[in-house]
């Protein structure tokens, strides 16, 4: 899959705050659809469809214990989105570093008069 499309399906997935809240549940520990549809107001199969975006982006696997399917986060994904926000970051750190230098020059420098002198 190419660099790309995987981070649109990771942020696409992230875009939902059921699945962030999902994420949240997940990064205490593996937990079963019925563990993670309970704190919502909505059906097991809405759950299932939430679970079904995070596992398309790689972002949560489904394991397998006996006859139930838990599901763990999986940390590569957030991983590269972050490293994608990272380069913007640095970006926009030197945009503001540039920007308290300006201001430095600028309070050092005495404002000159707009008023002529006679």
């Amino acid at each position: 899959m190419h660099a790309s499309h995987r981070l649109d399906l990771t942020f696409a997935a992230l875009a939902d705050p059921t699945r962030r809240a999902i994420l949240a549940r997940l990064a205490r520990g593996e937990a079963s659809v019925a563990e993670l549809a309970a704190p919502f107001k909505m059906s097991q199969p809405a759950i299932s469809k939430h679970l079904k975006v995070l596992e398309t982006a790689g972002l949560i696997s489904a394991g397998h214990e006996a006859n139930r399917r838990p599901r763990k986060i999986e940390g590569r994904p957030m991983k590269e989105a972050v490293a994608w926000l990272e380069e913007y970051r640095m970006f926009w750190e030197r945009r503001y570093q540039a920007l308290d230098e300006l201001l430095v020059q600028m309070q050092a420098t005495p404002p000159k008069s707009k008023r002529k002198r006679r």
